[in-house]
């Protein structure tokens, strides 16, 4: 089932001018990306790879702009990142494609993406399938985070490095977004 309305057109209404529904997305993809650099300062250093709240960030973003603003939100992240903005967990600049970490920006647009399209079907409205939905988005940060990293520590130790410490964490994010997804939707339509 297609649904297609996402929150965040149901809470700023789309535009039918052109030039100011341009202007609008353009608001709403940089603002998340922003808000994914803000969050990215939020960490607890343990290692190679820290805690950071962007994730958070990354997955919200699917579902409140959508498959593609989600994406071109990341995307932007990442290429204001590369070009020197120092808005990375640890600083910017195009050195840091060679950063243990750089896997896990990649899977940033993949996981936006994704989340993005299931709330575009209307994952996002019901508890079982937003946590699914979220969760389908946290392996698509992982899956490439976890084979880039293995270019620096080896497969034998990515896990425990790249996944293991960051599984809790990962859960109570997922679980937060899930919960407050379908409740917002409720609140809307109230």
């Amino acid at each position: 089932m297609f649904i297609s309305s996402v929150l965040i057109d149901t809470i700023i209404p789309r535009i039918d001018n052109k030039t100011k529904a341009v202007i609008r997305n353009v608001v709403l993809v940089l603002s998340f990306a922003i808000l994914t650099g803000i969050c990215a300062k939020f960490k607890i250093e343990i290692g190679l790879i820290p805690i950071t709240m962007q994730t958070f960030v990354v997955l919200v973003s699917g579902v409140l702009l959508g498959s593609k603003r989600g994406a071109a939100s990341q995307i932007t992240y990442l290429l204001g990142g590369l070009v020197g903005l120092p808005w990375f967990s640890r600083g910017g600049g195009l050195a840091y494609v060679l950063s243990p970490t750089f896997g896990y920006m990649l899977g940033f647009v993949f996981a936006a993406y994704s989340v993005g399209y299931l709330a575009e079907r209307g994952w996002d409205r019901n508890i079982k399938t937003a946590v699914l939905a979220m969760f389908i988005g946290s392996i698509f940060i992982y899956i490439p985070g976890l084979l880039y990293l293995a270019r620096f520590i080896g497969f034998e130790k990515v896990l425990l490095v790249g996944l293991y410490p960051f599984i809790l964490g990962d859960l109570l994010k997922i679980t937060l977004a899930g919960l407050l997804l379908p409740l917002a939707w409720r609140i809307i339509k109230k």
